[in-house]
């Protein structure tokens, strides 16, 4: 691609509104999930409006990344563009959690193309030492959706409609396709490839059955415990064949080899484990702060909301830092602001106060910051244009994949804990003993209806639940920052011996 074909500044405009309309999406929709399950029903349902989407997201970014360096930026950008609007209009006409885990499965396969290949946009426009600077503008992003997001969220919620956390995606993915399509030229090598459709077949298979069952390990009757290891072994069995296949493939939708390369291999295994941390925070927090804090849901999106305002000042710093003292040393920062989120997360059921909550978070998005821009850098400078949509892809696949396997593993087991509770206090309480007991402390008229002390027993299980899940977040962080050490100091030397 010529660089000089290419207006930068008016198509870097267009990307940051896709990243604007994905942050706006995240904040929006964690915000709201307590009043939409209040309406809805089904919390026993709640992990899976999030795993829907992130599975879906997940399995289809490295075929967007292969179809991205095969076909061009432009073509794929677009298509999923016009899947993820038409994935959001209709997860606004939602009126069971059914019928939205469904719309956000069509919502999923259209993200999967969105920040992947924006990203690997930015990489074909700009030079390494540009790079660093540009991650820092589109991370500025996340700011401004932090701010715009809780607001939104809260005034559609208590004035308007739910559906338009869903709506307000259309306008901004409209005006980003359009620009994409109009200023963005690229030149493309005309060469026939295959794609890979068996590698993604083989690799849905393979994390679908591992997330069914990662949720169901809260301990209920939908599936026998003999059909649940047979789904395990079918996750397992697709994985090996994956892989045999990709390493034969002429032209694999992941290519293993690149694995080889340390600072890739372990750049993907940290975003992957701090992908879990990040998606697990966004759709339980809110839920917490909510429902055992029994805060407004301004004041639950807030404590997300310095997430935002954490990430983008880190960003910039880390921009020009990593260019100064390197990538590892500037990825280690990262790892420790991590730890400290984590540390923040663990202590929060004990403390109990929103603002514990907010500092983790901020400390949470501190560590994104220095660590998902370093990685993306590091790794775009590290291998060709012909194969760059393919390597971040992988990156945003594994962060990605982190998420949705945190958001099923945790879900399920905070539903066992929840299970667990209601079976041992079902005599005190006049609703029925079950998960979907939640509900009522999620919607305002049938919390009414509740004596002070069903109520309370109601955030005591929910409480204790969440203790769960704040541990395993704090154990994430420490296993993220030790394959951030394990980082080669020098990339560049690390990448000619391997």
């Amino acid at each position: 691609m010529k660089r000089t074909e290419t207006k930068r500044p008016v198509v870097l405009a267009a990307i940051m509104l896709a990243m604007f309309m994905a942050a706006v999406e995240a904040t929006i929709v964690a915000t709201a999930m307590p009043k939409i399950v209040g309406d809805l029903g089904g919390f026993a349902f709640f992990s899976w409006v999030f795993s829907s989407y992130l599975l879906m997201q997940v399995v289809t970014i490295p075929l967007y990344g292969k179809l991205a360096d095969i076909f061009g930026r432009k073509k794929v950008f677009g298509f999923g563009i016009c899947l993820f609007l038409i994935g959001s209009f209709i997860c606004g006409f939602s009126r069971s959690m059914e019928m939205l885990i469904f719309s956000r499965f069509v919502q999923g396969i259209g993200a999967g193309a969105v920040q992947p290949i924006a990203t690997t946009i930015v990489g074909d426009m700009y030079s390494k030492e540009e790079r660093a600077k540009i991650q820092g503008y589109l991370a500025s992003i996340w700011g401004i959706s932090a701010i715009v997001g809780p607001l939104l969220g809260a005034f559609f919620i208590e004035y308007v409609n739910w559906s338009w956390i869903f709506w307000i995606n259309i306008p901004f993915g409209i005006l980003s396709l359009i620009i994409i399509l109009i200023f963005l030229q690229e030149k493309i090598d005309e060469q026939k490839q295959k794609v890979d459709y068996l590698g993604a077949i083989l690799l849905f298979i393979t994390v679908a059955t591992l997330m069914f069952v990662l949720v169901q390990i809260d301990g209920s009757a939908l599936l026998s415990t003999l059909q649940l290891v047979i789904l395990l072994m079918v996750s397992l069995i697709s994985l090996l064949l994956f892989i045999r296949h990709e390493r034969k493939a002429s032209s694999p939708i992941m290519t293993l080899s690149l694995w080889k390369r340390k600072v890739i291999r372990y750049s993907n295994l940290a975003s992957f484990t701090a992908g879990a941390m990040l998606l697990a925070i966004s759709t339980f927090l809110p839920t917490y702060v909510q429902g055992v804090l029994g805060q407004t849901p301004l004041v639950a999106g807030l404590t997300l909301t310095v997430i935002s305002i954490g990430w983008p000042i880190s960003s910039t710093i880390a921009g020009k830092m990593m260019l100064k003292t390197g990538f590892r040393v500037t990825a280690v920062i990262g790892g420790l602001a991590l730890l400290v989120g984590g540390l923040c997360y663990f202590t929060l059921p004990f403390v109990a106060h929103p603002l514990i909550a907010g500092a983790g978070s901020f400390f949470l998005g501190v560590g994104m910051g220095f660590t998902t821009t370093t990685f993306i850098v590091s790794i775009q400078s590290s291998v060709d244009w012909r194969v760059r949509g393919e390597a971040t892809a992988m990156n945003m696949f594994m962060r990605q994949l982190g998420g949705a396997v945190g958001v099923a593993l945790l879900g399920g087991l905070l539903n066992k804990d929840l299970r667990s509770f209601f079976e041992q206090n079902q005599k005190e309480l006049s609703v029925e003993p079950s998960i979907n007991a939640i509900n009522v402390i999620l919607d305002e008229s049938e919390r009414s209806l509740l004596s002070t002390s069903e109520l309370e027993l109601l955030r005591v299980g929910l409480a204790e639940g969440m203790v769960t899940v704040f541990g395993s977040l704090f154990i994430l962080s420490i296993i993220t920052f030790v394959f951030i050490r394990l980082l080669p100091k020098d990339h560049n030397k690390q990448e000619k011996q391997t």
